[in-house]
């Protein structure tokens, strides 16, 4: 993937509305294999209604790390029986997780860093590359205004590990545009939003944030921040912008 044709993709798609955004992909990248990993958060909600509602050729997915909060569990239910739609659920490889618990223990991702990272590779990253499997184009809930990590971003960029197109439609979207659009359209949300859980992850890994913090600073927040960036590994392999 060359940077001139994601400079293009970038522009072609440079304020479009959402629906209209994903409906475009769907055309630009025809009978390609086109898939959006969902985490249930806000975006992912916002996201998925779209996806749902236009009936586009657009496969959902989550990730069920086995350690999920019950509200998200709950959520993943109740947007299936919202658009009478499925969104498909990769879990982690039973041997792993059974060999990280003998070797490591249960929670010994609190421990290290590396453990925590094997955690997040054995639940998430491992179940994630299976998902992306053959597709050409990943789409994402990531939003500039989560990170500073995540502020240097841009809509279109080249995976180049997994040999595909990560695009962010939301990258630009402020909090209270999401809110704006989960209430207008009554689209399913977490209750742990209104908690203080901006960012949700596995249960034992997230916590509600205190004010001022980013939001994602509720994840992994034993860590040191500047050394993890507060990534489990989804969204920092090798990319071009």
């Amino acid at each position: 993937m060359d940077k001139q044709t994601l400079k293009n993709l970038n522009e072609q798609f440079d304020g479009l509305a959402l629906s209209q955004s994903l409906t475009t992909l769907t055309s630009v990248f025809k009978n390609q294999r086109i898939v959006f990993s969902s985490s249930l958060g806000l975006e992912d909600q916002v996201i998925t209604d779209a996806i749902f509602s236009h009936s586009l050729p657009i496969t959902v997915f989550t990730l069920d790390t086995l350690r999920l909060f019950k509200e998200t569990e709950a959520l993943i239910t109740e947007t299936e029986a919202r658009y009478q739609q499925t969104i498909e659920r990769y879990t982690p490889n039973e041997k792993a997780v059974e060999e990280y618990i003998q070797t490591e223990g249960l929670n010994g991702f609190y421990e290290s860093i590396d453990k925590r990272k094997k955690c997040c590779y054995i639940r998430k990253i491992e179940p994630l590359n299976r998902a992306l499997k053959g597709a050409a184009v990943w789409i994402t809930g990531i939003r500039q205004e989560q990170s500073k990590f995540r502020n240097n971003m841009q809509l279109f960029e080249y995976d180049s590990e997994r040999n595909l197109i990560k695009f962010n439609p939301l990258l630009q979207w402020s909090t209270e545009e999401l809110w704006d659009t989960i209430r207008t359209n009554n689209i399913p949300f977490n209750p742990l939003h209104l908690k203080g859980y901006p960012s949700i992850g596995c249960e034992p890994c997230t916590r509600a944030i205190k004010p001022g913090e980013d939001q994602r600073a509720g994840r992994w927040w034993w860590e040191n921040q500047e050394q993890t960036k507060q990534e489990c590994g989804l969204h920092t392999s090798q990319v071009t912008k």
